[in-house]
């Protein structure tokens, strides 16, 4: 595989490995005075039909990544924008999931596969149900965690679970590999009428740590993401996904067991 192939492989890993780790994780009325500052997310009890949001990843020193994401949740698609830093600059990739296929795109695909994107055949699960915990996550439905710590500032709740001693392992490690203990913190922030604004999940062992902080930038804001024109695409087998997560085994820490943890939130 030429150099140039070798970089833009680890580029989609790294994308990829982020979708995934975002699985993982990722769940009336006004009655605001007059004169007091209004919660600009507010949903007056509806889920909503669209969602924009901020992404940042980080595994250790070596694994770093910003995203934008545009989800819509009527037509079950997402779209995101991603910045991964590969030596001394930021490569931008786009992913767009439509219609159970994933599609990625970066400037230098063309001079690679020949297109400026790739499609990947990938099951896409309803997102419809997410936009339900969005509205008003049902915060006593999460257990598994010993500790909670309630934080109020202005409007806006923040519930932070702790726990200790749990396995935790590395994203692609084998079933025979012997789990590190380790520490998963998990905070959700909410806001004046309940919606989700913030969602942060921590997980330390003794060597490393992985980071995923999703911020909502905007509810029901305008969005169309649709699938690029086919002659803009090059197939790839779905067990291609699977090389790119290879090439981060050891990075990404995830739960070991996530049974562990009874939420529809951690499902």
């Amino acid at each position: 595989m030429a150099v140039s192939q070798r970089v833009w492989f680890s580029t989609l890993a790294i994308v990829a490995s982020a979708l995934t780790i975002v699985g993982i994780v990722l769940a009336a009325t006004d009655s605001n005075p007059t004169g007091v500052v209004k919660d600009s997310l507010a949903l007056n009890g509806y889920p909503p039909k669209s969602a924009d949001f901020e992404l940042n990843a980080s595994s250790g020193s070596t694994y770093s990544v910003h995203a934008t994401v545009e989800v819509d949740f009527s037509t079950n698609t997402i779209k995101a924008n991603f910045v991964v830093p590969l030596a001394l600059s930021g490569v931008p990739v786009e992913i767009r999931m439509v219609d159970n296929t994933v599609y990625v795109s970066s400037p230098n695909f063309a001079s690679v596969f020949g297109t400026p994107w790739i499609e990947v055949p990938h099951s896409i699960p309803n997102i419809y149900n997410y936009s339900l915990e969005l509205v008003r996550p049902d915060i006593a439905l999460i257990t598994g965690f010993p500790k909670e710590v309630v934080t109020k500032s202005g409007f806006y709740v923040t519930h932070d679970f702790i726990r200790h001693n749990v396995a935790v392992t590395t994203l692609g490690a084998s079933k025979s590999a012997n789990p590190k203990v380790g520490r998963l913190n998990w905070s959700i922030t909410t806001g004046q009428q309940g919606e989700v604004t913030q969602s942060e999940l921590t997980i330390a062992s003794k060597t490393n740590v992985t980071k995923l902080d999703v911020n909502v930038l905007s509810y029901n804001q305008p969005t169309r993401v649709v699938a690029p024109p086919a002659s803009q695409v090059t197939f790839k087998d779905p067990a291609f996904v699977e090389r790119l997560l290879g090439s981060l085994n050891g990075m990404i820490l995830v739960p070991a067991n996530l049974s562990h943890f009874s939420s529809t939130n951690l499902s």
